[in-house]
């Protein structure tokens, strides 16, 4: 009885602040909105596109700050901007794209760090690198839970040809689709999610939330709509464990948050039943390995 009554406290004492109730709203709505762009992510293979954008957003961001604009309008802008940028390089030089897509993406984080210690503002832009979650003003919840509801409203009415772009591209092509469309399409949705996510955990750590709910997912299933599903459950389980352990811990909200969802994509690495490591070894034959030898 005084364990149950002990983990009812664990949950219901911060809950009574109304910056950890704001916390948990912005903490779930980024994790749900990235967990079913992640999706498409790993299918795509994006994942360290998801890097470069994340971190090429940053002087967007600095500059609508200069210039009193929205975050998801500078975000987009150098978010496309960085893609087509690596787009032209990669195929004007004999460099590859992922040497390409490193020098791009550091230049222009490096650029807004510049901004950052340039610009002079009340406002702190260091939580545009380190997530701001505990503090966020209604304003931002309120563009948060906007930008996420136009990301999901288009993924939802795009999910058909979104799927098809990622497992066949070819294909897509042949019924009609336009894949660079497409492609363009992501991309811009990619940019405004890492603004929804940027309250919460920040830049540097937003690439984890775009990529590791997704990459548990294909884990632990075959199936696209399960993908999905699951992605979800993990984005916001982690979000609530993370924000209630960085409370009763002391420590980073962003930080626990991610490093939540990183235990999880742990535990199916290990565990799932389908492509885990463990779940593979009890799978296989017995004298499969004796074989072999």
């Amino acid at each position: 009885m005084e364990a149950l009554t002990a983990v009812v406290d664990w949950f219901a004492v911060p809950v009574q602040f109304d910056f950890v109730r704001r916390a948990l709203l912005v903490a779930v709505a980024a994790g749900v909105v990235c967990a079913v762009l992640s999706c498409w992510m790993t299918l795509v293979g994006w994942s360290l596109m998801g890097d470069a954008v994340s971190h090429a957003v940053l002087p967007g961001v600095v500059l609508s700050y200069m210039f009193g604009l929205p975050f998801a309008l500078g975000a987009l802008v150098f978010g496309t901007g960085s893609v087509a940028l690596i787009g032209v390089v990669n195929r004007t030089s004999r460099v590859k794209e992922d040497a390409v897509i490193g020098v791009v993406f550091t230049a222009m984080f490096a650029l807004g760090l510049v901004l950052v210690s340039a610009v002079p503002s009340q406002t702190d832009l260091g939580h545009i690198l380190f997530g701001n979650v505990l503090g966020v003003s209604d304003a931002d919840i309120v563009q948060i839970l906007v930008l996420a509801a136009v990301v999901l409203g288009v993924v939802w009415f795009k999910h058909r040809d979104l799927t098809l772009y990622a497992f066949d591209r070819v294909h897509a092509h042949a019924v009609g689709i336009n894949p660079r469309l497409l492609e363009t399409l992501l991309l811009g949705l990619l940019a405004v999610t890492v603004v929804v996510a940027l309250q919460a955990v920040g830049i540097i750590l937003v690439v984890a939330m775009v990529i590791i709910p997704g990459a548990t997912a294909y884990l632990l299933t075959d199936r696209f709509e399960r993908m999905l599903v699951i992605s979800v459950g993990v984005a916001v389980v982690a979000a609530v464990a993370g924000v209630f352990a960085s409370y009763h811990l002391n420590v980073s909200t962003g930080g626990s948050v991610v490093l939540a969802q990183a235990t999880a994509f742990a535990l199916a690495y290990l565990f799932s039943p389908l492509h885990g490591v463990l779940g593979r070894r009890r799978r296989r034959p017995a004298g499969q390995s004796t074989a072999r030898q």
